[in-house]
C-alpha cells in the first residue's frame, strides 16, 4: 500500500486516525511495509516513526509540527492497561546558546504544543510489541489557560538556562514542563553558555511534558465521550 500524502485538512487527518484505531502494531506495520522489531529497547522512536508514516507526517527532522500544513504535532503515548501514561513525553530539544533571543511565541515548545495529536499505544511489557493495540487518537488544541501554564514553566526554565545555571537545574523544576538530559550517554556533550558567559560543554537537554498533564487531557476527553 502506498504511503499517504500529508493530510489536507483536519477532517482528513481525523479519518486516518479513526482508520488505524484498534489495529495491532503488526497490522499497521504490514500496511506500511515495515518490519516490527522484537522490542523497543534498541529501537527508540520506532512507534513514532510508524505512526508518522501511516498518517502522512511531512516535517521529517525539521523543528516544526509533524503535520506542517496543519500545524499539528504527533505524539505517541505508551499507556498502561488503565490507559494512563507513566512517563514524561519528549517535546523538543532545549536551546543552550543565544538563549536571550528566544521568545515564548516563537519557541519550539509553543509551536509543538499548540495543537497536538495524542496517539495512545499499549505499552504493557507482558504484551509483545507486535500484538499491542493502537488506541483512539485525540486531536487537542491547547486552551489559553493551558498555554499560560506552559508559558510560565517555559519562562522559568529558560531563565535558568539563560543564566547558565545547569548545575542547579533539576527535573523538579516546572509544574507541567521539565528539562532533562537527552543523550545516549554521559560522553555526549554539546556547546552551551556557562554562568560566566563563556562557552562550556554540557549534556544536551530536552523539554518534556509531565505525565499528570497529559493523563488529565486523556481522562477529560475519554470520560466525556
Amino acid at each position: 500500500m502506498p504511503l499517504p500524502q500529508p493530510p489536507r485538512s483536519e477532517a482528513e487527518l481525523q479519518q486516518r486516525i479513526d482508520a488505524i484505531a484498534g489495529l495491532q502494531v503488526h497490522e499497521l506495520a504490514e500496511q506500511c511495509g515495515i518490519h516490527v522489531p522484537t522490542d523497543l529497547r534498541h529501537h527508540k522512536g520506532w512507534l513514532g516513526d510508524l505512526a508518522e508514516r501511516a498518517l502522512g507526517c511531512d516535517a521529517a527532522s525539521l523543528s516544526e509540527p509533524d503535520f506542517m500544513g496543519l500545524g499539528i504535532e504527533l505524539k505517541t503515548l505508551p499507556v498502561n492497561q488503565k490507559g494512563l501514561l507513566q512517563e514524561s513525553t519528549y517535546i523538543c530539544s532545549v536551546p543552550l546558546k543565544d538563549t536571550a533571543k528566544h521568545q515564548w511565541q516563537t519557541s519550539c515548545v509553543y509551536k509543538k504544543l499548540r495543537h497536538v495529536l495524542w496517539l495512545p499505544v499499549q505499552a504493557s511489557p507482558e504484551i509483545p510489541l507486535a500484538e499491542r493495540y493502537i488506541g483512539t487518537g485525540l486531536l487537542w488544541r491547547a486552551s489559553e489557560a493551558e498555554l499560560a501554564v506552559l508559558e510560565q514553566d517555559w519562562q522559568e526554565l529558560m531563565s535558568i538556562i539563560t543564566l547558565g545555571q545547569f548545575e542547579s537545574l533539576s527535573a523538579q523544576h516546572g509544574d507541567v514542563l521539565q528539562i532533562r538530559p537527552k543523550a545516549a550517554n554521559a560522553r555526549v556533550l554539546v556547546d552551551a553558555i556557562g554562568p560566566d558567559g563563556k562557552l562550556i560543554q554540557t549534556l544536551p537537554r530536552g523539554f518534556y511534558l509531565r505525565p499528570h498533564f497529559t493523563n488529565h487531557l486523556l481522562e477529560q476527553h475519554f470520560l466525556a465521550r
